[in-house]
């Protein structure tokens, strides 16, 4: 029976009217056993309300294609024991009727839960419709919040049968090098109610509407296998046409999909590559109700123009002297243009691009500049960033400037490019690895920033033909990276900590361009590994799901059809070797299973659990008796070497236990149980063979091979303190320092940390000689580094990502904040902080999908005073770490050492 809306508005009023009214709000115990005190009604009582409406991740998107989307929010309540006891989500394609409860479409009704994740489940959803949605919530004592807010979402395609455009191309073949321009002008006859561009490529765009950019993305599409799925992107153009003429211009790069850069990798030999294409569908809604369709067609006119070149892996170049301005505006003669080429779309899978998209986040001037001669100056930005520089100069015309980028500088004071162009195979000079080249017009002061390309760089060295005036405001850096929202902080007494924390962040964002990768600039490739060595620094510090999802979308469009999948995704045909195993490419079960920890949505789970059963039984059918070399090991270890047997096959039993559990999860129960044993015959497969149970070392005892046996479960219950202690002590025989690769390092801190090593695990995290992360900082490091040995001969790229999971250690392993597997997205919280003896105060905080996590802790005298926050609608399991004669203390009363708490804020102490 439909809720009556009359009597849920009398009853918001009457809550209303009893808390203005009342002297005193009647007392209530949380979950917490704090009483709520009676408040005096001239302090302000915030209404609790649901916020942070969000549509598949997404805060009002549009271009959305899934049938069935995802709603969530979170609840706005301080008060202490907060919690939504019921729900109800309507939705309908009028605000206004959705506020009075008419022309709804779907409708909950009253449901009495207190989950903040939905999934749409009403009429079919029509294309290019604006639909919106509200939630009401009932709080803890049964009473409606207040009204509750509208969020929106509007369909794109929805069926790719409802393309109207052809894709056109131009007529020039693979190894032209000049880029498209194309463009269209056309009539707008009405009033104009609305108007969506949606356009999809292969390769890269920029969209104009009479000659202004349309949004501030960067590098559209998002790279994807382009044979098996393209993407398309849709904006609300409506501000942007005009009465009367209006002209679309379209500027197409290469990217991905015309590759023309060698390199090892192969990029030039995918099996998708061609000449930049596209297919745009402009669709006009007019006030009086009717419909136009301007798409992409045999009437378009292309040319090419000032942009020379483009490689999405070395740079740009551009010719000045080459522009036509005005290209894209309405009274542009094109009669010299040249027609269009019509040709079939790169696959069948043509996907809305609903994620956060890359955008220039942070504009970073020069800091010094140092002139060589007249025709020579090199520029540092004071950090290592990905993204482009802006030049802005006068010169002759005819002037070539070169713009190096590169990250570290020779004695003399040059730029080096040796530790970061070691996999360019240029055929000859005229492609200069991060080089872009700027052809002057001669034209006054110009400015050049590149289109189509990125780069990982701090110096850029600019080089002239003729001799330029420069000063420290010709260059700009721009930061580029997917524009995820940030979603957790920490501050601590330690600046090498904090600073860590800083470059941590600073190499991952460098690494998010739709996916992550593993450096900006040498590669610029999808490795798996990193990936998923990441992972968590990422989630505790970015909201990035909408990035995994469309990466994990690449896995499954990369997955052979025997389960195995390349340790670069996506990739033009490379890494489908021999060594691309469980180590690297596990991605396809850890992340999931981590997204679902951390958000508590199972559809990237659910996505891709066929996929992570064909890739365990791969493995399992080349690894009979449970164990399995299929792996790259312990990559870049300071000097010690792990047996890649082990390694490999601890990743074998997470995968295999992964899928067990996600198996129970769905209700697959026959799978369940069968890689469950699955799992246990992988584990004592390693136990028996590398486990000495009466020392508790495993194999020859280092640090990696006692850190992954911790991290990833394979030791028994009975033994985990005395081979986390091992491991303690082999950390101080090896002077406090790390001796680990990619695989240990991603496994040591939370090894130590969880194990009741917190101390030794600090002083790691904390260390500042070699090798260290702290050692990369103290040495000007402002992201980190892909070898402990910054003079190394090999792998010495300043910007990676692989030995990341420090970022997100510190958030476990010194503020506590944990998932509850048992709970997942914090709906219950796992507060685990550790005081170590190094520092005197550690903050963090996490957004998590019901509320701002805060745990801060400082000490005072010999007491730890502990703040806490737990939000609305969530519970805490606290895990307080005392020891000799302590105890926990909540205000003057004496709790226990595990103590469950609801929401609110909260202050103990320890003493």
């Amino acid at each position: 029976m439909k809720p009556n809306p009359i009597k849920n508005i009398s009853s918001s009023l009457l809550f209303i009217f009893v808390l203005i009214s009342s002297h005193t709000v009647t007392g209530h115990t949380a979950a917490s056993g704090h009483p709520v005190i009676s408040v005096d009604q001239s302090v302000h009582i915030p209404m609790v309300s649901p916020a942070n409406l969000q549509c598949e991740h997404l805060v009002n998107p549009i271009g959305i294609d899934v049938p069935k989307p995802r709603f969530s929010w979170l609840l706005s309540d301080p008060r202490q024991g907060g919690r939504q006891t019921a729900y109800r989500v309507t939705v309908s394609t009028d605000s206004l009727a959705l506020l009075q409860q008419k022309s709804v479409i779907w409708n909950t009704g009253k449901v009495n839960s207190s989950a903040a994740l939905l999934i749409y489940n009403g009429v079919m959803l029509k294309p290019f419709t604006k639909y919106f949605w509200q939630v009401e919530i009932w709080d803890k004592d049964g009473k409606p919040g207040s009204g509750g807010k509208i969020a929106s979402f509007e369909t794109g395609m929805v069926e790719m049968s409802n393309w109207k455009g052809t894709w056109i191309s131009d007529r020039n073949d693979i190894s032209f090098l000049p880029a498209p321009y194309f463009r269209k002008a056309f009539q707008n006859p009405k009033k104009i109610k609305s108007a969506r561009a949606y356009i999809a490529a292969g390769g890269l765009y920029e969209l104009y509407l009479n000659g202004e950019k349309v949004g501030n993305h960067r590098l559209d599409p998002m790279y994807t296998r382009f044979d098996r799925r393209n993407l398309y992107v849709s904006y609300d153009v409506t501000s942007k046409l005009q009465n009367g003429k209006n002209a679309i211009g379209v500027l197409m790069g290469n990217g991905w999909y015309n590759h023309q850069s060698l390199a090892v990798w192969n990029f030039d030999k995918a099996p998708w590559r061609a000449r930049p294409a596209f297919c745009l569908d402009l669709r006009i809604t007019y006030e009086d109700g009717s419909v136009a369709t301007i798409t992409s067609d045999g009437s378009w006119k292309t040319h090419s123009g000032p942009l020379i070149f483009n490689s999405i892996y070395t740079a740009e170049h551009y010719d000045a002297r080459l522009e036509q301005p005005g290209w894209n505006t309405t009274n542009f003669d094109d009669s010299k243009w040249a027609e269009v080429t019509l040709r079939a779309a790169p696959s069948k899978n043509i996907v809305s691009q609903a994620m956060h998209p890359i955008r220039s986040v942070e504009t970073i001037p020069a800091v010094t500049v140092k002139k060589f001669n007249d025709t020579t100056y090199l520029f540092d930005l004071g950090r290592n960033i990905a993204g482009v520089s802006k030049i802005k100069v006068k010169g002759e015309r005819g002037t070539v400037i070169q713009l190096k980028h590169g990250e570290r500088l020779y004695p003399d004071g040059r730029l080096d490019l040796s530790n970061i162009d070691v996999y360019h195979r240029p055929a000859d000079k005229k492609d200069p690895f991060q080089t872009d080249i700027l052809i002057l017009s001669g034209k006054g002061e110009e400015e050049f920033m590149p289109k189509f390309n990125y780069k990982g760089f701090q110096y850029v060295e600019v080089i002239s033909s003729k001799p330029v005036q420069l000063t420290k405001e010709s260059i700009t850096g721009y930061f580029m990276h997917s524009d995820v929202p940030a979603a957790g902080k920490i501050s601590s007494s330690n600046p090498l900590i904090d600073r860590l924390w800083w470059a941590t962040n600073n190499s991952y964002l460098s690494n998010l361009y739709g996916y992550p990768t593993d450096c900006p600039q040498r590669e610029k490739n999808g490795w798996t590994g990193d990936g998923h060595f990441a992972v968590e620094t990422g989630l505790y510090n970015f909201d990035g799901i909408t990035i995994y999802e469309k990466w994990l979308a690449d896995h499954r469009d990369e997955q052979q059809p025997n389960g195995v999948l390349p340790d670069i995704i996506p990739t033009g045909g490379w890494g489908y070797g021999t060594a691309n195993g469980t180590d690297w490419t596990s991605t396809i079960a850890i992340i999931p299973w981590d997204i679902y920890q951390f958000y508590g949505d199972s559809r990237l789970l659910s996505a891709c659990y066929e996929n992570i059963k064909s890739y365990v039984n791969y493995v399992t059918q080349i690894s009979p008796a449970g164990l399995t070399s299929y792996g790259r090991g312990d990559w870049v270890p300071v000097k010690s070497s792990s047996p890649l047997e082990y390694t490999s096959s601890v990743y074998y039993y997470a995968d295999a236990h992964i899928l067990a559990k996600t198996a129970q999860l769905f209700g697959k129960t026959d799978d369940a149980q069968y890689y469950s044993v699955l799992a246990e015959k992988i584990k004592k497969a390693i136990n028996d063979k590398y486990l000495n149970k009466e020392t508790g070392i495993y194999g020859s005892g280092l640090q990696t091979e006692l850190s992954v046996a911790l991290q990833w479960g394979i030791v028994p219950n009975e033994l985990k303190s005395k081979v986390a202690s091992n491991l303690a002590k082999r950390v101080a025989a090896d002077g406090m320092h790390l001796d680990v690769g990619v695989l240990g390092a991603k496994a040591i801190l939370n090894a130590l940390s969880e194990n009741g090593q917190a101390e030794t695990a600090y002083k790691l995290a904390a260390q500042d000689t070699y090798p260290s992360w702290g050692w990369w900082i103290v040495n000007g490091a402002t992201t980190l580094y892909e070898n402990w040995n910054i003079k190394a001969e090999r792998d010495i790229s300043l910007n990676h990502m692989m030995f990341g999971e420090i970022g997100g250690w510190f958030f476990k392993g010194l503020g506590g904040i944990r998932v509850d597997e048992k709970q997942p997205g914090f709906k219950n919280i796992i507060l685990a902080p550790n005081f170590v003896s190094g520092l005197t105060h550690f903050e963090s905080s996490h957004d998590g999908p019901f509320g701002t996590i805060v745990s801060n802790w400082k000490r005072k005298g010999n007491a730890v005073i502990y703040d806490v926050v737990i939000p609305a609608n969530s519970t805490a399991t606290i895990h307080f770490p005392i020891s000799g004669t302590q105890s926990v203390y909540d205000g003057e009363k004496k709790i226990s050492q595990v103590y469950e708490s609801g929401a609110g804020k909260y202050q103990f102490q320890i003493r």
